[in-house]
């Protein structure tokens, strides 16, 4: 009791001090939560900085009567105590009497020592406990850099260069932004002369440590075949990809050297080796095209495809100047062909002289002067001709023929007065047949007419003055005696030019396809040998059969089922105008041409629901297909409904999946020729978004190969993550 009056005297003293606080209207709490009664000062010990505000529990019902506000908590307000935070002195923060006027912000208290490079946030990257950074990586990855390789074991300064070392300007993502220097400074190739990519990673490996690479860019030089290598010093043997020359001999020279069959030195063969060559290994197949302009032709001419290789005609491998021709062209064989030929050696300098082409004539050909000689001409005796010696024999017929010219009499040349150029009418196989090409300014001759215009008899019978130019002034004969069809009792007239061409009474030019019904085109073409096949009354040629040839009951068979029919033959021609099946629909005129395996679908397959308004769209018909396709499943793997973008309309297979442009390549690349079959990847068949690299990739081998390459992880889209394009 002697106590309460004290107490009621504090008591009263801190509401008359509240209302004198010097700690601002916000703050609203009881004094002595901070401060005790031996003085304004606060002990260390009683403030709860690491601790929760705890309800407060009445000692007598237990229950819970509000928060323990006998002292002040600061982890109560919007700024909790922590780390350095919990033991710096009140004052530090602060700097007045007035709590609230203190910001929660940073860079209230903590000067910027990064001069706004990296914002006002210190919590983005530290904590309370101290200034050092562990979450470098983490930072680098939200902003669109990952340190990988080299880059996360360099120094921030390495890349963020400022006269503090603290300043961390955002220095851009792109690799030259930081490697400038070094893509000008390359000389072993010059990466500016060269044009290459300013992008480093296109040629070197970001977990690398240094810059060598494998992954070049070589279009300037197509690696191919023998040339498609992985050792760059195979070629570059100086260590500089700067001046490497891009000539054959720069790097085969030794080939070319060592080479002897042919022996390419002796035989002063050409050091670019691509004139001859490919880029195929071991030097094979080779082709030596200018042998046939520098020597002799063995690729074309006679000899083209009579060889196998250079030894069969050049026996010597070390002189190629010698060859050898009799070792195909054998006797007694030559010498037979050679019989009667002046100056024949059997010899193959002497063959070479005679024959420069390899073809069967002597070394003087008379074809190759302005007088070839053909037909009889080749077995006359030169005396006959160059009776008066060999230069200058005149060339024109009638300086030898004018004797065969006078005395020719059916018809008399000189009678005519037909030209003395023998060649304008006979050819140099003999006098007959003559054609007479002349004959055209007297009588038109074609087809049937011109063939025997050497055969002048055969309508002039010696008269060449008054013979007739009608037709039947030659076929009546033929006219009368003709009975399929009997031209006479069918009264057809006598002008057989308007049925008949000159070449042949058959076939006839009678316009039956285009007046009546196509025999000429169409399914009937080929299938008749004369008119009485269809027409079986002679008397009268509109009357006709068809069902001589569609029998049933075939036919009634084929038209199971159409409304209509009738088996008679007037009923055939008028379903069938044109002679075949479909009548003269075509399906080929409509926007749906037929191709593939749409031609032999049956049309009830597509028109089930009648022919107008039939929709064009694969999807329409193929659905069933597409949905039914398990390998791959096209409707869980998503693939348009267009069939026509992968298939043709032939088969369904092959296909032409374009997976290498859409996902990953497999028909090129590493992974050309590597697999078989889609499950050998996708072995899930129900979801072919699903992979696997790890059924080929196996460990321990990829462990191994991985060894010490940061963030590696044995999964499969891991393994697509790192190697997009399978290298």
């Amino acid at each position: 009791m002697r106590r309460l009056p004290s107490i009621i005297l504090f008591v009263g003293l801190a509401v008359n001090l509240l209302a004198q606080s010097p700690h601002g209207a916000d703050l609203k709490v009881n004094c002595a939560s901070c401060h005790t009664s031996d003085g304004w000062e606060i002990p260390f010990d009683t403030w709860k900085f690491d601790k929760t505000p705890q309800p407060k529990i009445s000692k007598v019902t237990g229950w819970e009567i509000g928060w323990d506000t006998s002292k002040f908590n600061h982890n109560a307000t919007n700024f909790a105590l922590s780390g350095q935070h919990a033991r710096v002195d009140c004052r530090s923060c602060h700097e007045t009497l007035v709590f609230s006027e203190a910001s929660l912000d940073c860079i209230s208290c903590h000067t910027d020592m990064h001069n706004q490079t990296v914002g006002t946030d210190c919590a983005r990257c530290h904590n309370t406990e101290n200034w050092l950074v562990d979450n470098i990586t983490e930072l680098h990855q939200d902003n669109g850099f990952p340190l990988m390789g080299a880059h996360a074991h360099a120094t921030c300064t390495d890349c963020h260069k400022s006269g503090s070392a603290l300043r961390f300007d955002r220095i851009g993502n792109d690799c030259i932004n930081c490697h400038t220097n070094d893509y000008m400074a390359t000389a072993n190739p010059n990466h500016q002369t060269a044009g290459f990519s300013t992008n480093c990673a296109e040629c070197h490996d970001l977990a690398k440590f240094d810059w060598t690479t494998d992954k070049v860019k070589h279009d300037f030089f197509p690696l191919t075949k023998g040339h498609d290598i992985s050792d760059c010093a195979k070629c570059h043997t100086n260590g500089n990809y700067t001046n490497t020359p891009a000539t054959c001999v720069s790097c085969h020279k030794t080939d070319y050297e060592t080479a002897i069959n042919p022996n390419h030195t002796v035989s002063n063969f050409s050091q670019n080796c691509i004139e001859c060559h490919t880029t195929d290994p071991d030097w094979m197949p080779a082709t030596y095209m200018q042998h046939d302009a520098a020597y002799f032709p063995i690729y074309s001419g006679a000899h083209k495809g009579e060889w196998d290789k250079c030894a069969d005609c050049h026996t010597n491998p070390s002189n190629y100047a010698e060859f050898t021709c009799i070792t195909c062209h054998k006797n007694p064989e030559t010498d037979d062909n050679h019989s009667g030929i002046n100056g024949y050696v059997y010899n193959s300098p002497a063959c070479l002289a005679c024959h420069p082409a390899g073809d069967v004539g002597t070394a003087f050909d008379h074809n190759s002067t302005n007088f070839p000689l053909t037909g009889a001409h080749q077995t006359t005796a030169c005396i006959d001709c160059h009776a008066s010696g060999y230069a200058g024999t005149p060339t024109n017929c009638a300086s030898c023929h004018t004797t065969d010219y006078n005395q020719s009499a059916n018809p008399s040349h000189t009678a005519l007065a037909i030209p003395t150029d023998c060649a304008s009418c006979h050819t140099t196989a003999g006098w007959e047949p003559a054609t007479f090409a002349i004959h055209n300014n007297y009588y038109q001759l074609n087809g049937a007419h011109a063939a025997v215009a050497n055969q002048c008899a055969t309508c002039h019978n010696g008269d060449y003055n008054n013979t007739p130019n009608t037709c039947a002034g030659c076929h009546t004969a033929d006219y009368n005696q003709t009975t399929n069809p009997s031209h006479s009792a069918a009264q057809f007239p006598m002008d057989c030019a308007g049925c008949h061409g000159e070449t042949a009474w058959a076939p006839a030019t009678f316009d039956h396809d285009g007046q009546h019904f196509p025999i000429y085109s169409g399914k009937h073409k080929g299938e008749w040998d004369k008119c009485a096949d269809c027409h079986t009354n002679p008397s009268n040629f509109s009357e006709f059969t068809c069902t001589t040839c569609h029998t049933n009951p075939e036919t009634n068979n084929k038209h199971n089922g159409i409304n209509g029919y009738a088996y008679n033959s007037p009923a055939c021609l008028a379903c069938h105008p044109a002679g075949d099946a479909t009548g003269s629909f075509d399906h080929n005129t409509t926007n749906f041409p037929l191709k593939g395996a749409h031609q032999t679908t049956a049309c009830i397959d597509c028109h089930a629901s009648g022919y107008a308004g039939t929709p064009t769209n694969c999807a329409s018909c193929h659905t069933t297909d597409y949905n039914q396709t398990n390998d791959p499943n096209h409707a869980s793997a998503g693939f348009p409904t267009d069939c026509k973008e992968c298939h043709s309309e032939t088969a369904w297979a092959p296909s032409n999946f374009d997976h290498d442009g859409m996902y990953f390549p497999i028909y090129s690349g590493k992974h050309k020729n590597k697999w078989d079959q889609c499950s050998e990847c996708h072995t899930n068949p129900s979801n072919y978004a699903v992979f696997s690299c790890t059924v080929c990739h196996t460990n321990p081998g990829t462990n191994n190969d991985h060894q010490g390459v940061n963030g590696y992880s044995y999964s499969s889209p891991a393994c697509l993550s790192c190697h997009p394009d399978g290298n």
